[in-house]
């Protein structure tokens, strides 16, 4: 019987593709990635494909990528453990002030974002800097730091990595803080950011060795960026334990800038309110081991979202697009997974090119965020339509609410 929810792409020598992308466009280049991602001989059974799938540095994103007794660090990437956060308040619509603007600067002075100046960050209360970092930095940075501290012994470079100082700090590109409302007229605050300047480091750093690893035992690769680590090797049990170190901190990364986001909204809102109501923390750029079809496999996670049945994730769209959280269906073909958001449909520098000011003012009208071409490459057209993605994946999740910003923080 012909599935209708999703097509299956098959190679000769590869683990069949299966693809929920039905309605959407998927790229040559992105299909040609994940067929070269098929071939990898420790495939688990096969690849599923979410469709917000567009094309990646060695393996696509929107994918899903069981492995057994390898993980490619490349395909986890180097923004490990990047996701999302939000949580529902007690504010409703008529509570938010006239002047939005206001908020917004609440928010940003809050929250360091941005790339400039180079270190936006935090720094050590004694050092100074333009923010000092609050008690939850220290308190966040103090239940990683040790486990840190055993990881940079075998790997001292990562020691003088952007890691404390980048603690609840947003980042730029992608990265968003928003305040949105529900269907109902409720106040969410949601932001979406991940392990910062260490995860980069520890991505780049493993993504190095296992090619290192490819050129000693002269392993011919359909793509580099494919390079692998096998389990049993130091390589693959250093990679392991920093890259789910990372994950914890970009979990509690995103926790920090939620507190600070409360705290700040709490600075121009004076009615009492509550938070954290149906809270959703989730990763979608990561690598864990989990059980699928009878057996222990290491699950990655590139660009997509864990969709256990029951569980809640959270599929944002672009700027001045609708978000939605939704609850999963626990689909074993798809490992239990869904899209991460819109996928985008052109590269940021084609993004610029194509689009003014004008057409950037016009995609977010109603939402207080930056009109500037600074962000031109988040235009909502850069992205896929996030009604088609929905309705791809209507066998992964089911949609909880809906929500639409009102105000959007980016880097």
């Amino acid at each position: 019987m012909k599935n209708e929810t999703y097509e299956v792409m098959r190679g000769e020598g590869a683990r069949p593709v299966k693809m929920w992308t039905k309605g959407v466009p998927v790229e040559d280049s992105a299909r040609l990635q994940l067929a070269n991602t098929a071939k990898m001989p420790f495939i688990y059974r096969h690849v599923a494909v979410m469709p917000d799938v567009h094309p990646g540095k060695g393996s696509t994103i929107g994918s899903v990528i069981p492995t057994l007794g390898a993980v490619i660090p490349a395909a986890v990437g180097v923004d490990i453990g990047c996701g999302m956060m939000a949580a529902k308040t007690t504010l409703t619509a008529n509570d938010l002030p006239d002047n939005l603007g206001k908020l917004r600067g609440a928010i940003e002075r809050a929250i360091p974002h941005g790339m400039t100046p180079k270190t936006r960050g935090y720094r050590g209360r004694d050092e100074g800097s333009w923010h000092t970092a609050p008690a939850a930095v220290d308190a966040a940075w103090g239940q990683l730091k040790d486990e840190f501290d055993v990881i940079c012994a075998r790997t001292p470079k990562l020691r003088n990595t952007n890691n404390y100082r980048h603690m609840g700090t947003l980042g730029s590109g992608n990265h968003f803080v928003e305040v949105c409302l529900d269907e109902t007229g409720a106040v969410w605050f949601m932001l979406h950011s991940g392990s910062r300047g260490v995860g980069n480091a520890i991505g780049t750093h493993f993504i190095e060795l296992a090619k290192q690893d490819m050129r000693t035992h002269f392993v011919n690769l359909p793509d580099q960026d494919l390079a692998y680590l096998s389990e049993g090797t130091r390589h693959y049990d250093d990679y392991v334990e920093a890259v789910g170190w990372a994950q914890k901190f970009a979990r509690m990364n995103r926790e920090v800038m939620m507190q600070n986001l409360i705290a700040a909204v709490r600075t121009v809102i004076t009615k009492p309110f509550e938070t954290h109501v149906e809270a959703v923390n989730c990763h979608h750029n990561y690598v864990q081991k989990e059980r699928h079809f009878g057996k222990d496999v290491l699950v990655t996670r590139k660009g997509a979202v864990s969709a256990r049945k029951g569980e809640l994730g959270i599929i944002p769209g672009s700027m001045g697009a609708r978000s939605f959280i939704v609850r999963g269906k626990g689909n074993e073909e798809s490992f239990n997974s869904c899209s991460h958001g819109a996928g985008r449909t052109m590269s940021r520098t084609e993004a610029k090119r194509r689009f003014t000011l004008a057409d950037h003012a016009r995609a977010t009208e109603g939402v207080e965020c930056r009109k500037d071409a600074g962000v031109i490459d988040e235009i909502p057209m850069a992205y896929k339509d996030i009604d088609a993605v929905m309705h791809a994946q209507r066998d992964l999740m089911e949609v909880v609410h809906t929500l639409k910003q009102v105000v959007c923080v980016k880097g």
